[in-house]
């Protein structure tokens, strides 16, 4: 029965509560009793409400039994008319959650040389098939699945499937619908069809990094696998693949090195990637053709195509990707995941949406899919499949790609119990994995005190936030291209200045500060997202002598490198990267979106200089104290002229007793006094190393116009 033959609309909204539509059209909306059949017998359904709503009669029926998910019921009204009683509400019920869960680690399918295995979770489908498409013919099979508890559907064919591609076919509210599989783990071109593999056919010699002691040992530089070797200039052989992302030794026109080689030499300890699982807006056929930062996620367990040699064999990106984790791990570094699990590309569309329809995504107090994220639908994390869905992906990566961490996109949008399981998911795997998320706060109908946001934090020990607050404040507000932050020359954000560098504990004023530790805090003052920090300076002054722009520039990332917490480094920053004035390059072409190597040749004296800093923060442990009560009695603020910021770090583990950290951002000299001694300078506005550049004895200082600078004494 399709829509247009259905005098009237029946749906299961709660386990007990059937919601009939009946139309003015047909009988003017008037019916007295309803009846539930199934294959073997009738019974009355009482009616507990009815209500007009436009050009229906709402009816609100009683069932004194639950309905048996496996069957097909319909709903029969006193003129004999008849509907099937769909699926509804009832799937955003916690009633629906506890009977439908399942806790097993093996949805999906396992293949072996003896047979092939499939396993989904479709509670709402009252059959299941897999359709099996031969990978050397048009040839193709049909299986039926037969259910199982919890709303599982199950097969098993006694033979070797590696190769084959398959999708689900699955009959739901009396209608058929083909989907790729949610878990699938490999993929044809652009993601049509899942493939199925044998993924230790794929297992590497594994390298281990350095463990990570500290969070705030970190220091992370975001990237995109295009991005970093597109340029013609790159040196690199596979130019915008995984492959060219893990060559070594490359150079640019200069003989300087370029790509993995020139990030290893940063001194940088994680390298983030923008996500690289399968997303939508790339022809894998045709990558050159098209470009997208990858937020538009269609299977989050299957590596993107377009970074692949071959899109057409499912292996080599599989293979590839993991030959890329690998060699960074072999050069000491460490690889974050950029991953998206607040939406989805399409809803409609989604693999979610075909199998269990309704039930992943959320929906406002009207029954629409909410919005939360700006771009169509928001995953209901709380929801117990859901929840599982993200910690079984998390641990996936884990195991098999070996990866070290994973930047949480739009985190706000996920919920906190979901995020405490993901934390405890990575540390029960991998010692010292690094999770870290946006946790705005976004319009999805989840309370505020579920939402993984800032504003609880404190319920989230050991994960790191975006810090907005740091950025805003040192560079200016990012929505506004023209407002002018700390390091702009800006003193209305002296007072917040100090709170953010110091980790945004409250060392200031404030007797509390928006994070309970350090390690909470990522900061940044550019990264993929909006304006570079070039760009908004070229829009602020665009008159300005291009010398001063540098150290306007130099001084942001320096605070950003040298500030307590997590400091995040956009590739490129370090030497100016522009975009042309492109706020917004997700799909803006390589020409806009590639690590030009030419410019990082052209400004090698910046980027020195940030290595010099990196070497600081690396070898003092003041600048990543790990804990607030370290930083509160170890960090302390100098009385000097605003809007000059000065800190002393005491009780040093290394050569040095003292060491202090002084910011200038006006463009005027200032002489300060410290405590007598020899002061060596590791630090000022155009020098910065871990080996002191010069000493300076007695009680004076001079600071240089917009300038970083760090002494220290023995």
């Amino acid at each position: 029965m399709n829509a247009n033959e259905r005098k009237f609309l029946a749906y299961l909204d709660e386990m007990k509560i059937i919601t009939i539509l009946f139309p003015l059209s047909y009988h003017h909306g008037q019916s007295t009793s309803f009846f539930i059949l199934d294959n073997t017998q009738e019974k009355p359904l009482k009616i507990a409400k009815k209500l007009n709503i436009g050009d229906h009669i709402k009816y609100t029926c009683q069932l004194t039994d639950e309905i048996n998910f496996e069957t097909t019921y319909w709903i029969k009204d006193e003129y004999a008319g008849k509907t099937d009683l769909q699926i509804g509400a009832v799937i955003r019920t916690d009633a629906f959650d506890e009977k439908f869960f399942y806790d097993g680690n093996d949805l999906g399918v396992k293949c072996t040389k003896e047979s092939t295995r499939f396993k989904l979770w479709a509670p709402t489908a009252t059959q299941v098939k897999v359709k099996l498409h031969h990978p050397n013919s048009s040839v193709s099979e049909i299986v039926k699945l037969k259910r199982e508890d919890r709303g599982i559907w199950a097969a098993v064919v006694n033979r070797d499937l590696e190769y084959y591609q398959y999708t689900f076919l699955l009959l739901i509210n009396q209608e058929w619908r083909e989907s790729v599989d949610p878990y699938a783990i490999a993929s044809t071109a652009n993601g049509e069809k899942g493939v199925i593999v044998k993924l230790e056919k794929t297992n590497r010699k594994r390298v281990i990094p350095p463990l990570l002691e500290y969070p705030v040992d970190a220091i992370i530089y975001e990237t995109h696998i295009r991005d970093l070797t597109i340029h013609p200039n790159s040196g690199v052989e596979h130019k915008g693949l995984y492959l060219g992302a893990a060559e070594l030794d490359t150079t640019g026109v200069n003989g300087e090195p370029t790509a993995l080689s020139y990030v290893k030499s940063l001194g940088v300890t994680h390298i983030e990637f923008l996500p690289f699982n399968d997303f939508a807006g790339v022809d894998e056929l045709k990558p050159n053709k098209q470009y997208n930062w990858g937020y538009n996620p269609i299977h989050f367990n299957v590596p993107d195509g377009s970074y692949s040699t071959d899109p057409l064999n499912p292996y080599a990106r599989i293979i590839e990707l993991k030959q890329l984790i690998e060699q960074i791990h072999g050069q000491g570094l460490r690889v974050i995941m950029d991953v998206v699990y607040n939406h989805v590309y399409i809803r409609e569309k989604s693999t979610f949406e075909k199998v269990v329809p309704g039930y992943y995504f959320r929906h406002n107090e009207l029954g629409f899919p909410s919005n939360g994220t700006g771009v169509g639908n928001d995953i209901a994390s709380e929801r117990k499949m859901v929840r599982k869905y993200i910690i079984d992906s998390v641990r996936f990566w884990l195991e098999e790609y070996h990866v070290d961490g994973f930047r949480f996109d739009l985190m706000g949008i996920l919920d906190i119990e979901t995020m405490q399981e993901v934390r405890k998911t990575c540390d029960s795997i991998a010692e010292g994995t690094l999770i870290i998320g946006e946790g705005w706060n976004l319009n999805t109908p989840l309370p505020i005190e579920q939402k993984a946001i800032i504003k609880n934090q404190d319920q989230l020990p050991s994960i790191g936030q975006f810090n907005d607050k740091f950025r805003d404040i040192i560079k200016g507000n990012t929505f506004n291209l023209y407002d002018k932050g700390y390091c702009f020359g800006n003193d209305h954000y002296y007072e917040q200045a100090i709170d953010v560098i110091a980790g945004s504990i409250g060392l200031g004023k404030r007797p509390n500060g928006i994070f309970n530790e350090p390690s909470q805090s990522v900061n940044y003052v550019e990264c993929h997202d909006n304006h570079t920090l070039w760009d908004k300076l070229l829009a602020c002054y665009p008159d300005m002598e291009e010398l001063l722009r540098f150290k306007y520039h130099r001084l942001a990332t320096g605070i950003t490198v040298l500030s307590q917490g997590i400091p995040f480094l956009h590739s490129g920053q370090e030497f100016f990267r522009t975009k042309g004035g492109d706020g917004n390059s997700y799909h803006s072409p390589d020409e806009v979106n590639q690590l030009d190597w030419d410019r990082c040749s052209q400004y090698k004296e910046n980027t020195a200089y940030i290595k010099g800093l990196i070497q600081i923060r690396k070898t003092l442990p003041c600048f990543r104290m790990r804990s607030t009560a370290e930083i509160r009695a170890n960090m302390k603020l100098l009385p000097l002229n605003r809007p000059m910021i000065g800190f002393s770090f005491q009780n040093q583990t290394n050569d040095y007793q003292e060491v202090l950290l002084l910011i200038n951002p006006t463009n005027k000299k200032h002489t300060i006094q410290v405590s007598k001694g020899e002061w060596y300078l590791l630090a000022d506005a155009d020098f910065a190393g871990i080996s002191p550049y010069k000493m300076t004895a007695g009680r004076d200082l001079l600071i240089e116009p917009v300038s970083l600078n760090v002494f220290a004494k023995k």
